[in-house]
Parts: C-alpha cells; sequence; structure tokens
C-alpha cells in the first residue's frame, strides 16, 4: 500500500477518549476524520471532521464510513468483529486486522495464541460450568482470578475466587458466562510496553512503563520504568513476538507481570492505544497517537525514544474539578477528555507531570 497522502479521510469506530486523541493527532498530519459512535456529540466527534450517530453494527453506517474513509481503525477493542468483517468485504483498509480483534476479544485465545509465539503467561483453565471452575480451582490452586473471557475492563466482568466454598458464588458473579481462571501470579510490579507496526513490517517500541492500579482502574504509569537492560530487552522481544505473530498493523499495548526475578509474564494485550502510553504525549517527539495513525496510513514509524521522565495520572470521576489546580503547575500537561458528565470512577481526563530524564 502507497502511504496514504495528508487530506485523506481515516476512519475511527468509537468516539470516547482514545478516538478523540486519535484524531487530534491525525488533524496534525493533515488527515480527515470521520467516527462512527452511537452517541451523539461524542468526544472524538467533537474534534472531527464527522460522525455518524449509528449504532456499530449499522450497516447503512459501515457502508458510509468504508466509501468515505481510505483506511479505518478502531479504539476499543469490543467492536463487533461482524462489523470489522462487513468494513472488510465493502472494500476498506481496517487496521489492525480481524485476527488480532478476535484474539483479543476472547482470553482464553488471548492466553493461547501469548504462550504460542513465547509471550509466556500465567497458567490458567477455560471455564464453562461450576465444574469447570472447581477442577480449575484444583489444578491451579486458589487464590485465582475468574474473568469473563469476553468483554469486561477496569476491573468489571472478574473476581476472587479465594476458595473452593467461594466457587459457586464466583460462578454466580460473572453470570455465569464464558469464563477464564487465570492463576495468581507472584509478581513485584506491573509494567507494561507501548509497540507499534506498519505496513511495511517495520516495529518501533517505546520505552517501558511502570503503572499503578486501585480499584481494578489505571491511576499512575511512571515511564521510562526503571528497568535493568535484560528485562528491557525481553519486553520488546515479546513486543515484537507478538506483533509478528498477529501480521500486526498499528499501535499495541501490552501488560506485563515482573515477577522480580528477571521473569516477564503476560497479563493481557490490547490491539489499539493504550491508557498506559498517555505518557508519551509529554515524553516522546511522537507519542502513540501519532504513532498509530502513522502506521494505519502507510508512513513511516516516527522515533520513540523519551526526552523527559513522565508520571501520569488518571482524572477519575470529580477528580476532574482540578483543573484549574493542575493547570497552575509549570510541570503539568493537562489531557481532557471533555465528558459532560463526571461519574465516580470514570475516566474524565490525565494529567502528564514532566521531569527531566536522570
Amino acid at each position: 500500500m502507497a502511504p496514504l497522502p495528508p487530506g485523506s479521510t481515516l476512519g475511527i469506530l468509537g468516539g470516547g477518549q482514545l478516538g478523540r486523541m486519535l484524531s487530534q493527532a491525525a488533524s496534525r498530519l493533515g488527515f480527515n476524520v470521520v467516527i462512527l459512535d452511537p452517541e451523539e456529540n461524542s468526544p472524538a466527534g467533537r474534534v472531527s471532521q464527522g460522525q455518524i450517530v449509528a449504532a456499530y453494527d449499522d450497516l447503512t453506517a459501515l457502508t458510509v464510513l468504508g466509501r468515505v474513509a481510505q483506511a479505518v481503525t478502531f479504539e476499543f477493542e469490543n467492536v463487533p468483529a461482524a462489523s470489522v468483517a462487513r468494513l472488510v468485504e465493502g472494500g476498506a483498509l481496517v487496521a489492525p486486522g480481524s485476527r488480532a480483534l478476535a484474539v483479543a476479544q476472547d482470553r482464553v485465545e488471548e492466553k493461547t495464541f501469548l504462550n504460542g509465539v513465547g509471550a509466556t503467561t500465567v497458567d490458567y483453565a477455560a471455564v464453562d460450568s461450576l465444574d469447570d471452575l472447581l477442577a480449575g480451582l484444583e489444578r491451579l490452586g486458589a487464590p485465582a482470578l475468574l474473568k469473563t473471557r469476553r468483554e469486561g475492563y477496569d476491573g468489571k466482568g472478574q473476581v476472587w475466587v479465594r476458595s473452593a466454598k467461594m466457587a459457586a458464588d464466583a460462578w454466580h458473579a460473572v453470570g455465569e458466562r464464558p469464563s477464564i481462571l487465570e492463576a495468581r501470579a507472584d509478581f513485584t510490579r506491573e509494567l507494561s510496553v507501548i509497540a507499534a507496526r506498519g505496513r511495511d513490517g517495520a516495529v518501533a517500541v517505546y520505552p517501558l512503563g511502570e503503572n499503578i492500579h486501585k480499584g481494578g482502574v489505571l491511576k499512575t504509569t511512571v515511564a521510562p520504568a526503571a528497568v535493568d537492560a535484560k528485562t528491557e530487552k525481553r519486553a520488546k522481544a515479546i513486543a515484537k513476538a507478538i506483533l509478528e505473530g498477529l501480521d500486526y498493523v498499528g499501535v499495541l499495548g501490552v501488560e506485563l507481570f515482573d515477577l522480580g526475578n528477571g521473569t516477564l509474564l503476560v497479563n493481557e494485550i490490547a490491539p489499539r492505544v493504550h491508557n498506559t502510553g498517555h505518557w508519551t504525549q509529554d515524553g516522546c517527539a511522537c507519542d502513540q497517537f501519532e504513532q498509530h495513525i502513522r502506521a494505519i496510513a502507510g508512513w513511516p514509524l516516527g522515533p520513540t525514544a523519551a526526552h523527559a521522565r513522565v508520571e501520569m495520572t488518571n482524572l477519575l470521576g470529580d477528580e476532574v474539578e482540578q483543573w484549574a489546580k493542575l493547570a497552575g503547575r509549570a510541570d503539568a500537561r493537562l489531557h481532557l477528555y471533555g465528558k459532560a458528565e463526571a461519574r465516580p470512577g470514570r475516566k474524565m481526563g490525565h494529567v502528564n507531570r514532566v521531569k527531566p530524564l536522570d
């Protein structure tokens, strides 16, 4: 594919904050953006050339998007796979591809794929019944984490099972839906790596970030993380193996458990720009959003070296009301998402506190 020239139109499935920041990055590169999202006046729609207000599986809307956009991407991995298939059938150029979407939408498929390319995960068991859950607990031990196979994010759709006596309640808590039971990882910290692959097969990997969660939701990422050369090399090798195994185009987020003995286990992957990569907006010459646009448009990938140390903090719910105070800090770079209602736990924005590299 020849690189798309400035003035081309890109389509984005999803109108939330990630779509908003993708659209802003695309605009800087001279692209037009059309959003497809069922919510009128979405955060991404307000900063884009236009928005198609329709359900993600609306065939007419998908046909229109495929006709006006020279390339289409998505901001979240739970977009219906059938919608992506419909776009491709209509001749649209969609990236990342359907393989990445299928793997990321099913946690058992995800774990199977990851181990197959040498990106080791915790041990796990597929759970389709209470009997499966009990058998999994016997094999993996307790406590273990029960997650729905599909959907679920920011701590939703999952529950810790601390003993076999809790199995029935846990199975009920996840809606008695197809799930996965994951062995507990005895990790010292969570790391993440943001990586990209272009249409020409080139790979670019950002420095690692160290993450802190609160209530199952990411609160803070500090990057570049304090890691040794061996850990950095292993993380980058894992990211490259995943990208190439999926024949991936675009930016990918990889969450890692650092066991503290030189071993890294993959927790999850996200086939999109990722919350733990927001630090790149103020820490790198080419941030993850511009990188994704470059990749899907067939442009050369940008540089990934950090020029600053960044502490990214999510603003959840009414924490966004701190905007005036944060805006007055010389080291703070404020990124607000334009959401109308500050519900508890809702991601309303983030702040990057920028410091010189050591």
